[in-house]
């Protein structure tokens, strides 16, 4: 067995590694630089910290947040990992106590921020360099790119690393990042050709859902009535909403807290502790919240306002299911989110920025109108193909019935035709309507398409034309402001060459807003025992609270999954339980092996330890 392989399991508990981990660990092991892209909770961390144990020096790992370095340090050191950080919430003693370490080369990982790596004068940088340093990791990479979706001024201070240490390769890693975000992290980190591994952006895991923003209130509180037990974040456009939605779940009984920027920073501490501690269910939040949040048993994320680009939403939605256990993303769309969301987007004397802004919100936009299949539309996003259904989102669990809509296909085109493009959803199906709105050109009275539509309701026409882009008959397009204009496929529909077959009803397959209940991971057939389930999780959550960490860092939901579906009886059999690496097998495995035992004795049941395959996973090229 190969020294990488050996630590994965001894260390970390793990019999495979999972997407390009393996040849990423290799290649940064061969001293070569690495742009590692993959998508939240596809195991990043692992790829620089299992080098880490096998380089002779420290690895230095630039982190954006306090919350990050925190929960990663914890956790290795809980593996058994030598591993500190450095920032702003270390008192004195602490942080010479971290020097110490550093100068006597006890830690094999640092964490700390941008700013205090390059500054102070650069005397940090200078103490550095009396260090045998083997590695950079660069999280969240994106945030050194101004065509990132989170650019971050602090983070073009990286660009000095390479000339201080010239020899030391970097790994730089992201969830997020497209083809020119890429090019300019490896521009602006001064990388020496280095190997880029792009991972497959699908989450199967996570379910995806987007319902109209009517009746928010009614309809949110309906799914957590069904959740009760889950964890999970509900993202916010402004503070004021966080506070007052937190408020009113608190009201209705629901365990939550609120957390934004404008709380002081002991109680967004504090509010944020209880969640990942599970002592609270959930987090009512600005994005302010959850970069670099660990918490790996998150079971639903939900937006109720739009999120500015697919980026954020593919990040933010990604900070669910990160075990790989089922997990709900639910966006409340409203059209009316896009119009506030071009008042915050805009960036003063920078038109350039302000077009790549506004052309990502129309594509977030475009997301919520379509019909397509959510996870192709996130999919081929990122430049990636993708079946046409996938049978876990809204739209492929809604049975739609269709009819010869093409005269009515044909009145909307033509509308769209004589006001040349230049005008949004609302204003055409009123035109269409006949509105006698003051908002109506008196121009547009005159032209022959004005009231042809008369005998249609507006929120049918509206439904037609959102239909008809989803066909690819109408596109939306602008810069300022989304406007509908015509496509290829318009053509041969206003010459009555093409039928257009428009939705008349959508029915979704299940009554309930989305699948309910289950942890269940892909492809996991064997059925666990459910009050088992409940009772390790109980023992985790003692475990957690004797070390002051929060449960997921003892042992995330799958593990406890898989203690309760293959009931190991002894700790030879524990060890072959994902997570359950040397150290943690002998501080934490005898309390789990001795319930599971118990619960077999009255339930009389036997082990189903010979059922456990070793979980790998086909590597994406």
């Amino acid at each position: 067995m190969s020294p990488v392989l050996q630590l994965l399991q001894t260390k970390f508990g793990y019999d495979s590694f999972r997407h390009d981990q393996e040849t990423i660990v290799n290649t940064v092991l061969n001293q070569k630089d690495v742009v590692a892209v993959m998508p939240t909770g596809g195991g990043k961390s692992l790829c620089y910290q299992l080098p880490a144990l096998i380089f002779p020096g420290l690895t230095v790992v630039i982190s954006p947040l306090i919350a990050l370095m925190k929960d990663q340090v914890d956790a290795l050191r809980l593996m058994g990992i030598p591993a500190a950080f450095l920032n702003s919430t270390l008192s004195t003693d602490e942080r010479r106590r971290v020097f110490d370490q550093l100068r006597n080369n006890e830690l094999k990982l640092l964490y700390v921020a941008p700013e205090r790596l390059l500054g102070a004068n650069g005397e940090f940088l200078d103490f550095l360099q009396t260090l045998n340093i083997s590695l950079f990791a660069i999280d969240e990479a994106h945030c050194i790119s101004h065509w990132g979706h989170d650019f971050r001024p602090e983070y073009r201070l990286l660009s000095e690393l390479k000339n201080f240490f010239p020899t030391a390769p970097t790994i730089a890693l992201t969830a997020t990042a497209d083809d020119i975000t890429r090019r300019d992290i490896i521009e602006k980190l001064h990388l020496k050709n280095p190997e880029i591994f792009v991972a497959s952006f699908n989450r199967p895991n996570i379910h995806y859902f987007v319902e109209p923003k009517r009746n928010l209130t009614a309809r949110l509180a309906n799914y957590l009535d069904n959740h009760k037990d889950d964890s999970g974040i509900i993202y916010t456009l402004s503070r004021a909403s966080a506070e007052n939605l937190a408020n009113n779940l608190d009201l209705q009984g629901f365990s939550v807290r609120p957390y934004h920027a404008g709380l002081s920073p002991e109680t967004r501490r504090a509010n944020q502790e209880l969640f990942i501690k599970d002592e609270i269910k959930i987090i009512v939040a600005t994005i302010a919240f959850g970069m670099g949040i660990n918490k790996s048993n998150v079971r639903f994320v939900i937006h109720v306002d739009l999120p500015k680009n697919i980026e954020s939403y593919y990040q933010e939605t990604g900070r669910a299911g990160r075990d790989g256990l089922k997990s709900d993303a639910l966006l409340f769309y409203g059209a009316g989110d896009v119009m506030k969301l071009k008042k915050f987007i805009q960036i003063e004397n920078n038109p350039e920025q302000n077009t790549v802004l506004l052309k990502k919100l129309n594509q977030m936009m475009a997301y919520g109108e379509s019909r397509e299949c959510r996870r192709k539309l996130l999919l081929n996003y990122f430049g990636e193909t993708a079946p046409n259904a996938c049978a876990s989102c809204d739209s492929c669990l809604t049975e739609v019935e269709r009819f010869d809509g093409t005269l009515i296909a044909q009145k909307a085109l033509s509308a769209v035709a004589r006001l040349e493009g230049q005008y949004g959803l609302h204003y055409v199906a009123d035109f269409l309507r006949g509105s006698k709105s003051e908002k109506m050109k008196e121009e547009h009275r005159a032209l022959k398409t004005y009231g042809a539509g008369a005998d249609i309701p507006k929120e049918l026409w509206l439904r037609y034309l959102k239909d008809l882009v989803g066909l690819g008959c109408l596109r939306v397009g602008g810069v300022e402001y989304p406007v509908l204009k015509l496509t290829e496929k318009s053509v041969p529909v206003l010459q009555g060459k093409e039928t257009v077959m428009l939705i008349k009803t959508a029915v979704r397959a299940s009554s309930a807003p989305l699948p309910e209940g289950g942890h269940r991971g892909e492809g996991e057939h064997i059925p666990h025992e459910p009050e088992l389930f409940t009772n390790l999780k109980l023992i985790r959550t003692n475990l957690a609270r004797a070390e002051n960490v929060p449960p997921y860092l003892i042992f995330s939901d799958a593990t406890i999954l898989e203690l309760a579906t293959y009931l190991p009886m002894t700790l030879t059999d524990i060890r072959k339980i994902s997570g359950f690496g040397d150290l943690k097998t002998s501080k934490y495995g005898q309390p789990f092996v001795s319930a599971i035992i118990t619960y077999c004795n009255n339930h009389n049941l036997q082990t189903k330890i010979s059922l456990k395959i070793p979980k790998r996973e086909r590597k994406v090229k």
